[in-house]
């Protein structure tokens, strides 16, 4: 069974500070970052494949390591204020997939 941990579940920081989420996986088919607004569905931010893949989109950088990634967001803003959720890939052929919850979804309040 894949096991896939969060964390920080939640961190305060203070305007301006740099900061990261971190995402630990038991096997890697490809990783997705996502950001969750209050109400709103997900918004997929990264998909990454390759150990190594460094992606970055404004103040948000996601790098993929062997057995994790990381979100790193630099001079966080407060409309940075969400709900960053990782994901694993799963690989299955139809009728066979089983979803796997991830109850430490980290928010960044």
């Amino acid at each position: 069974e894949d096991q896939v941990e969060q964390s920080p579940q939640t961190l305060r920081i203070q305007e301006g500070d740099s900061l990261s989420l971190n995402c630990s996986y038991s096997s890697f088919r490809g990783l997705q970052w996502y950001r969750q607004d209050p109400g709103k569905g997900p918004e997929l931010l990264f998909l990454l494949y390759s150990v190594g893949d460094e992606k970055q989109k404004e103040r948000l950088r996601a790098t993929l390591l062997k057995k994790g990634s990381s979100l790193h967001i630099e001079a966080p803003k407060p409309e940075d204020s969400a709900t960053y959720l990782c994901a694993v890939q799963t690989q299955c052929s139809p009728g066979t997939c089983r979803l796997y919850p991830n109850p430490e979804a980290g928010a960044l309040e």
